[in-house]
């Protein structure tokens, strides 16, 4: 029944007007399709000298339980460092909620359903059980992104619209300062943590490399845990490489020094991608990870697209994959770091690994194509896995439950793109982000 629901759904939905489609699906399909949001008892926060971009008070939300344990996930979406990417003007390649967050944030669609981690359970699709997570029944800190800066700019900021066509646009890049005023609430909440998991996704990601130092020394846990989803700091140390360009930009207008100053003689101000070496030396008990697709279509377009040419899609995935593994070679040099890289999935162009389903987040170290033989069992399917076959689920649950270390850089392969489910589950989510 549930999956003839969906298909009437998305039949519905294609024939609404494109203006009104994606509000269509996320008021009807996603509840349906994923299993998946929280009715959580949430707290607002709002704490002085807190700002939005446009200055408007900044809020973030808490959700106590009885566990000792707590998760502190910084949200994502895009960034900014002129009018067009500030004011909202550059849509999907600006920065998110450039009007503030609303009181009742939280129980909107980003917050309700974007992130299986803070719900606790991957989503149940349409013949596929919901799986409680790691992150099960832990407190929460959620933390909303307007500030356009990675949360961790220090800056104010005039803008000024080149078209002539509005006043200049004064900007509060303050996400440091916001920051560590959650931490600090934080930490008067939850006074004795036993495992803290920072964590973001996109922008959220690379916060939660570029703070992880701040804020875990503020909480300070028995055990520490850094994931960042998809928001890389690779590399820079001159112009030859790819993402100096954006390097330089960003710690201009973020005045970066003034918060990277702050960081122990680890961190190398020359060269941001040193923020990985930093906190793997600093805290070397603690468990650290990146995870995202070496074809990620999203984050690779802000870090080379305005910056070099040519600028294709074919060449931005070159820049991005010879940072990617120059990363991979840089955290192989700790113990205590892991990686999940997986090839790519049609949803969100590739962009995030732990964003509203795990359907699609899988790696396999050995993503081989199948022998002629081979094709007797699902034979739309050209690709098998001759390594473990390990899910996002399955990483999480190692990382964090067992303290284990997990390595997998997946071969470009197609098994994804092959795959009829995705093809049918990708557009319909595709359509609920606005992708």
């Amino acid at each position: 029944m549930k999956r003839v629901l969906v298909a009437c759904l998305a039949v519905a939905a294609l024939m609404v007007p494109s203006a009104a489609r994606s509000e269509v699906i996320v008021s009807s399909i996603v509840s349906v399709l994923v299993d998946g949001g929280n009715n959580y008892n949430w707290q607002k926060v709002e704490l002085p000298g807190t700002k939005c971009g446009n200055g408007s008070q900044f809020k973030f939300f808490i959700h106590k339980t009885n566990s000792p344990n707590l998760l502190m996930l910084l949200e994502g979406g895009g960034a900014c460092w002129d009018y067009d990417t500030c004011s909202g003007r550059a849509g999907l390649l600006g920065a998110a909620n450039p009007n503030g967050i609303a009181d009742d944030y939280i129980t909107q669609f980003t917050a309700k359903y974007v992130s299986p981690l803070v719900n606790g359970a991957d989503p149940g699709l349409p013949l596929r059980s919901k799986t409680n997570l790691v992150t099960n029944g832990w407190n929460i800190v959620y933390v909303p992104y307007c500030t356009g800066d990675v949360h961790i700019g220090n800056n104010v900021k005039t803008y000024v619209d080149q078209t002539g066509a509005n006043p200049p646009l004064t900007w509060h890049h303050s996400g440091y300062t916001n920051t560590l005023a959650v931490a600090n609430y934080a930490k008067t909440q939850f006074p004795n943590v036993q495992k803290f998991l920072m964590t973001g996704y996109s922008a959220g990601g690379t916060a939660t490399s570029a703070g992880y130092y701040f804020a875990r020394r503020i909480i300070n846990p028995a055990q520490g845990y850094l994931l960042n989803d998809s928001g890389p700091i690779f590399l820079a140390p001159n112009a030859n490489f790819k993402s100096r360009a954006l390097h330089d930009k960003i710690r201009e207008s973020w005045n970066l020094n003034s918060v990277f100053g702050l960081l122990p003689a680890s961190f190398s101000q020359s060269d941001f991608g040193t923020i990985n070496r930093m906190v793997a030396t600093e805290f070397p008990n603690d468990q650290l990870a990146y995870t995202g697709y070496t074809r990620d279509y999203n984050y690779s377009r802000f870090s080379y697209e305005r910056f070099h040419t040519p600028n294709d899609k074919e060449s931005v995935h070159a820049y991005w994959k010879t940072d990617e593994a120059a990363l991979v070679t840089e955290l192989n040099k700790y113990n205590n770091f892991s990686y999940f890289i997986p090839h790519e999935r049609a949803i969100n162009s590739s962009h995030c690994s732990t964003i509203i389903t795990f359907i699609g987040a899988h790696a396999c170290q050995r993503m081989e194509k199948k022998k002629w033989y081979e094709y007797i069992e699902a034979p739309w399917q050209s690709w098998t896995c001759r390594s473990e076959f390990v899910g996002m689920d399955t990483f999480l649950t190692r990382f964090v439950n067992n303290n284990q270390r997990v390595r997998i850089y997946e071969p470009a392969n197609g098994y994804n793109a092959e795959d009829p489910g995705m093809g049918i589950v990708a557009p319909l989510i595709n359509g609920a982000l606005g992708g």
